[in-house]
């Protein structure tokens, strides 16, 4: 059986997505779920581009040990310096630097000639070789570049240290027997590609990134780039978890396999999908609700009588199983404890005694928790109450149908003062968010709302997610609660409380530098 790496860019193309904002804990919790998943390589971001970004690649860096962490640079020596500053205390770093090889680029956006951008990437990957053991080196829009200068240019950034070589189908252009073509001209083509491990970077824009990277896979790549739940620009990247079953059901046809633990990615892709926001729908491959739903008379029969009839991948593989053990109002601090260690969650003392705090005021109203909702707990404590600018302290809401919508809201503010203020609104969810926006005093525009259920039930918490812009910067807020204005409310003073913090974290940055 051939190993094939999974490199994950779910921190850094897959953050690329059109309303994704995590900031540095979250994208902590993401890298350590993933290295519980077993990818081999975690692309934690593009240190050069903002000092929070190279923060966040940095602290990663130095927290996961058991896979190798990557940084995104362009061919830019500053670029390099900075992934380096990052990345040099990870247990293995490497360095993932690009360069675009397709005409349309080299004309339009490079505006350099093809012998200019054979020599840039050489001296790049050459400049990179002082300070990594690991270079990855990638041909933006590989898959609309010539072939013939696709080979010139892998060759000479072979011979100049490159150990990677990444063939990007950057605007997911290409069909899968096209992209394998592209592997076996390269194979007979490059003097030295037998040294290297070919890899492959899909998107999904024609709805063909998983068939691509399998196509890639047969033809002789040795490595798999891709996201959690298929998250990334536009349409997104090609899905990890699907390829990982996908090699796993079909080994006696692929003949390759991964490090992949199947059983944790139901687990990784909801943190990816809470923390992002993105909703995952629900028949997705592997990890949408209905994955494993049968509706047809027929199905429901021979699921019945024997499963393998319609259903090729069993719940349990993927991680999704029955919660064995369900907590209430009666449960202790230590079921609480072991299910969120269970969970896969690192939690200090004083997190969980925050967290179960709030797990038995909770429920006194709420029956039953399950595994989603002390996930969720977890979330909200460990990520979210940090160092916001604002706090929810109460919320009141009137309403009828023959009355104007009125929300009353106290906050309080950094400097622990209370701010009461009140509005009216064409409906509840209008009027406290009228209201918020006197407490804080900023213009704040709403560009999206969507609500969902944690889990099934009356009771069931509700998460609200919302994107907003705050004097012409966008942000991304969450928020739970039982109560689903209560959980509005919080959505949106958490996208605001990030632009603050943001801005508050630049302030300092600039104080440093005079």
């Amino acid at each position: 059986m051939r190993k094939i790496n999974l490199f994950d860019t779910t921190l850094r193309d897959g953050e690329q997505s059109a309303g994704v904002n995590l900031n540095a804990k979250e994208k902590l919790q993401i890298a350590l779920q993933l290295e519980r998943l077993g990818v081999d390589i975690m692309e934690a971001g593009f240190p050069a581009s903002s000092k929070g970004d190279f923060s966040a690649v940095q602290e990663i860096a130095r927290t996961i040990k058991n896979c190798s962490v990557t940084g995104l640079a362009r061919s830019v020596k500053t670029d390099i310096d900075a992934a380096w500053e990052a990345l040099k205390d990870g247990a293995n770093p490497r360095l993932h630097v690009f360069l675009a090889t397709s005409p349309i680029h080299m004309q339009y956006k490079l505006k350099q000639t093809p012998d200019q951008v054979i020599e840039t990437a050489v001296e790049s990957v050459k400049y990179a070789s002082k300070f990594f053991p690991l270079i990855q080196w990638s041909a933006e829009d590989a898959c609309r570049s010539e072939l013939p200068f696709l080979a010139k240019i892998v060759e000479r950034v072979i011979a100049a240290g490159a150990n990677v070589i990444n063939i990007p189908d950057t605007v997911g252009y290409i069909n899968p027997k096209e992209y394998g073509e592209i592997f076996q001209y390269l194979k007979s083509n490059v003097k030295g590609i037998e040294n290297v491990i070919l890899s492959a970077h899909c998107h999904d824009d024609l709805g063909m990134a998983t068939a691509n990277s399998l196509a890639a896979i047969e033809n002789g790549a040795g490595q798999i780039e891709g996201t959690i739940n298929g998250i990334g620009e536009r349409a997104g990247n090609a899905s990890l978890e699907e390829i990982g079953v996908a090699l796993h059901i079909r080994s006696d046809y692929f003949g390759a396999k991964t490090n992949m633990k199947l059983d944790e990615i139901k687990k990784t892709s909801d943190l990816v999908s809470k923390l992002t926001g993105m909703m995952i729908p629900p028949n997705k491959a592997v990890v949408g609700k209905n994955a494993f739903a049968h509706e047809s008379g027929i199905h429901q029969d021979g699921v019945l009588k024997e499963k393998t009839t319609y259903e090729i991948i069993s719940p349990e593989l993927v991680g999704v199983g029955s919660n064995a053990m369900v907590l209430g109002k009666h449960s202790g601090r230590h079921a609480f404890k072991s299910k969120v260690a269970e969970l896969g969650f690192n939690v200090t003392e004083e997190e969980t005694h925050k967290i179960f705090k709030t797990f038995k005021t909770l429920s006194e109203r709420k029956k039953e928790f399950t595994d989603e909702d002390i996930a969720a707990l977890v979330i909200e404590e460990k990520v979210e109450k940090s160092e916001d600018m604002f706090e929810l302290v109460s919320l009141q809401v009137q309403y009828g149908t023959s009355q104007v919508p009125t929300a009353t809201v106290t906050l309080k503010n950094q400097e622990q003062v209370l701010v009461q203020e009140a509005a009216t609104g064409g409906g509840s969810v209008e009027a406290i968010y009228n209201t918020l926006e006197r407490c804080t005093g900023f213009t704040i525009k709403l560009l999206d709302y969507r609500i969902q259920s944690n889990s099934s039930g009356r009771d069931a918490l509700a998460q609200v997610f919302v994107r907003v812009t705050v004097g012409g910067v966008e942000s991304s807020g969450r928020g739970m609660a039982q109560d689903v204005l209560e959980a509005s409310a919080k959505a949106y003073l958490n996208a605001v409380n990030r632009i603050l913090i943001l801005n508050a974290q630049a302030q300092e940055q600039l104080k440093a530098t005079v």
